[in-house]
């Protein structure tokens, strides 16, 4: 006999890990603004840039001192850019607890070829950050987007340190607390916690990293892409709205809407409400049920934007086909698109919850989840 479909469905089904879903009072009117046809080097396009970076200031309480740039290939290209830029005056520490983070640790050990210790964690497990030496560079993602594992605070980066921090942020950047204390380079892109659109990143650096760019030169060549100093100074320019390459004026409007929106439901705190409040109906959900458990095996690191899922069930054989055919049965009912989960994690799904997403949409999915279960196990 088959299962009862539940009656309330998701408003919005967008629960992408990136590009996330839209602001929920996005339209396209948003865009009507958009300097299209201009040069990003223009009166407009430079002032809508350095507003995108000054109300990136703002909305993450960014200090004064710290530089902020809009740099190509999204966070991606912000996280290589740091590295090719400042690794290699020092030893370096890479940490890993999921495949991005794996990533940057093949860069610079197998690219760069650089002297550096790896500290990598399994799926849903985390590094001890504590038993690091912070007199090295340390490399490290603040939350695996792949694995659902955080950071739980920055407390155990020494104020002293005599190394540089290099953090990607790129699914913890306006959904969770960054100590901008305890960071040196964060990077993160527009397409994660606020929505917006792919191919633009964020470059932030502390006093202390423009000093390293400014005193110390990589031995290796450096591509113009990856620039950011000119005769032992700091490019200044990309850090006010001077970009290294041609920006997307129509993707920086798309931005500037997610920060004004930001700002009008109550800036940082807001936001980080609004996540914790998806990822908790999840956690509910999972706790009331023994087939689904949090991929994440502390609680302290269990993301509130990229939730990661792994089922439990006995039952189950095939943990990748199962996983798969319950994806399917909720993107066919048009209940959850994209849930599945990263390519190289292990079988579950991943449910993205940052601020955008709308917890009532949540709440409405759950019960299909069940229904998608039940169902599956059955055939």
């Amino acid at each position: 006999m088959a299962l009862l479909a539940p009656a309330t469905r998701p408003a919005n089904p967008r629960f992408s890990s990136g590009p996330c879903a839209k602001p929920p009072t996005w339209t396209l009117d948003a865009l009507k603004d958009a300097p299209l046809g201009r040069s990003h080097r223009a009166a407009v396009g430079k002032d809508k840039l350095k507003a995108a970076i000054e109300g990136t200031r703002e909305v993450l309480g960014i200090p004064a001192d710290y530089k902020i740039g809009i740099v190509p290939a999204s966070d991606t290209g912000a996280v290589e850019m740091a590295m090719w830029s400042l690794l290699g005056e020092r030893p370096v520490q890479m940490v890993a607890w999921e495949s991005f983070g794996a990533g940057w640790v093949s860069d610079v050990v197998k690219q760069l070829k650089i002297d550096a210790s790896e500290h990598v964690a399994d799926y849903g497990e985390i590094v001890d950050m504590a038993a690091l030496d912070y007199d090295e560079d340390v490399v490290f993602t603040w939350n695996g987007t792949t694995s659902g594992v955080r950071m739980p605070h920055g407390d155990m980066i020494p104020n002293d340190r005599a190394g540089l921090t290099i953090c990607d942020a790129t699914s913890a950047a306006f959904a969770q607390d960054l100590p901008w204390d305890k960071l040196d380079v964060t990077t993160f892109s527009w397409q994660k916690v606020m929505g917006g659109e792919a191919a633009h990143g964020m470059l932030i650096l502390s006093p202390r990293a423009v000093e390293r760019l400014e005193s110390y030169t990589p031995a290796w060549p450096m591509p113009k892409i990856f620039r950011l100093t000119k005769g032992g100074k700091l490019i200044d320019g990309i850090f006010t709205g001077a970009t290294i390459n041609t920006p997307s004026m129509l993707c920086v409007e798309d931005y500037l809407f997610a920060l004004n929106w930001a700002k009008s439901i109550g800036g940082l705190a807001a936001l980080r409400m609004r996540a914790d409040a998806n990822a908790q109906a999840i956690w509910n959900f999972c706790a009331t049920r023994d087939w689904i458990d949090n991929l994440a095996v502390e609680k302290a690191t269990w993301s509130n934007t990229s939730v990661c899922l792994k089922f439990t069930d006995p039952r189950i054989t095939d943990g990748a086909a199962f996983a798969k055919a319950i994806a399917k049965r909720l993107e066919a009912e048009g209940i959850a698109l994209d849930i599945g989960a990263y390519r190289d994690a292990p079988a579950g799904l991943r449910i993205w919850c940052g601020a955008t997403v709308e917890t009532s949409d949540i709440e409405a999915m759950l019960p299909w989840l069940d229904w998608a279960f039940q169902t599956e196990i059955s055939a």
